[in-house]
């Protein structure tokens, strides 16, 4: 057995490797994720997604979940992509200040 058969909290024996994530995007219209810990919201134009490695913002247009596996982490997204933007809490007042400057 591996690790990516466990459920999220429940090591059996073996700690989970925390740092599993992988994006893997095909033809700007599948987006395959893994690692991630939850959907935060979603709609046709944005997801949100926490990841292992921190949250991910994917936007674009027509968005669908085809699949997820909160077990597993894994989550499948269709539709056109536009952007996938990692947001990282302790650097937002830097990524303010850039935007800040360039929109003066």
């Amino acid at each position: 057995m591996d690790g990516s058969t466990y459920e999220f909290g429940t090591p059996m024996g073996r700690e989970r490797k925390t740092n599993d994530h992988d994006v893997t995007l095909r033809g700007r219209k599948q987006l395959d994720i893994t690692g991630v810990k939850q959907v935060d919201s979603f709609d046709s134009e944005e997801f949100l997604l926490e990841t292992v490695q921190g949250y991910l913002s994917v936007r674009g247009e027509n968005l669908h979940m085809k699949n997820l596996n909160v077990e597993q982490g894994n989550v499948s997204i269709e539709g056109k992509i536009h952007d996938l933007i990692y947001v990282d809490q302790n650097q937002q007042g830097k990524s303010k200040g850039l935007f800040g400057k360039l929109f003066k």
